[in-house]
């Protein structure tokens, strides 16, 4: 394993190898006036000139030493708004709070609800909705390394307001709360067990309905932030979805792997893809759609851009096909969300 002072270094040294990105001309505006801002974060907006009456919002989270610009350019979601008619918002991370720009998924005051970053990533999605008029019941969040991290924290911390979540080489809820326990985590020390961490959902918010369906990506190179982290994930899932402890169904195809945990209705409401061989990063397919290659942006053959906006039911015929031939999650996508796509105009 590697030590905490390795781990800053080589963060540091990816922030300095993606900086040629930060030139990319970018279509997102800046989002103004959203609300109090208590964490203090900046906020970016996309819409698409063919945007649906009603459309989905996806919110995305960029990981450390990336701004919300460079993340969009390589994940190649507002491209993908563009043919699919939804909406985009790209909360981003400012220096003044953290020097390698990472969302603070490790303190407490960060990611409980209506405090700190949480909630001023809770009133940028207020304001996109009614700026938008998104249909309430579409709403997703996605995000990268800390901003998975992130993105986990606020389907815990407000599942009412998110349908579903795509966590990319995250970590789980509420295991940290100093920078050394952070970096504990991320090598895999000290992850809680099952119970405790199924605990830290339940006392995020005294939820009464559905509870957001979880899709989790992670590649078994990473050693930035261990694979172990993604099984605590599903774990801390399983609970409040009534989940066995083993998948519903495993299929391999390629170096990606998906596991598939069901609820007591038969119903799709965890998946993990694990992709063999993959490091620390997002996994794209930049021969077969969006998103270019870049420091934790890697080309695997895979884009979870497109499989995530595919089983979230946003593009439906207009997404390219998986290359890697696991094609029933995407054939019964809409079984899993529930949900069926809007016309465009």
């Amino acid at each position: 394993m590697r030590s905490l002072s390795d781990t800053v270094k080589r963060l540091s040294r990816r922030r300095h190898a993606s900086a040629f990105t930060e030139t990319i001309p970018s279509p997102l505006r800046p989002l103004e006036r959203f609300g109090s801002n208590p964490g203090e974060l900046q906020g970016w907006w996309y819409a698409p000139g063919s945007i649906a009456p009603s459309p989905a919002l996806v919110v995305v989270l960029h990981g450390c030493t990336q701004t919300a610009a460079v993340y969009d350019a390589c994940s190649g979601w507002s491209r993908l708004a563009d043919d699919c008619g939804f909406a985009l918002l790209l909360p981003e991370q400012v220096r003044s709070n953290n020097s390698n720009l990472c969302f603070n998924w490790f303190n407490p005051a960060d990611v409980r609800r209506n405090s700190g970053e949480a909630l001023s990533i809770r009133q940028m999605v207020e304001h996109m909705i009614e700026r938008c008029n998104v249909d309430r019941s579409r709403v997703f969040i996605t995000g990268l390394s800390a901003g998975g991290a992130m993105a986990n924290a606020m389907l815990a911390a407000y599942p009412d307001v998110f349908a579903a979540g795509a966590i990319l080489a995250g970590l789980p809820y509420m295991t940290a709360s100093t920078i050394p326990e952070a970096f504990d985590r991320m090598r895999g020390y000290g992850l809680p067990s099952t119970e405790a961490l199924q605990a830290k959902i339940l006392g995020a918010f005294d939820h009464q309905g559905p509870w957001p369906r979880i899709s989790v990506w992670h590649g078994t190179g990473d050693d930035t932030v261990v694979p172990a982290n993604a099984m605590a994930i599903v774990e801390q899932w399983r609970g409040v979805h009534g989940s066995g402890h083993h998948p519903s169904s495993t299929k391999r195809r390629g170096r990606r792997t998906l596991q598939i945990w069901k609820n007591a209705s038969g119903r799709r409401v965890i998946e993990l893809h694990t992709l063999s061989g993959m490091a620390h990063g997002a996994p794209l397919d930049t021969a077969r759609g969006y998103g270019r290659s870049g420091a934790f942006f890697l080309d695997v053959g895979v884009s979870s851009t497109v499989e995530t906006a595919r089983a979230w039911g946003l593009g439906g015929s207009k997404l390219p096909t998986s290359v890697d031939g696991i094609q029933a999650a995407a054939a019964s996508a809409l079984r899993w969300t529930g949900i069926v796509p809007r016309p465009r105009s």
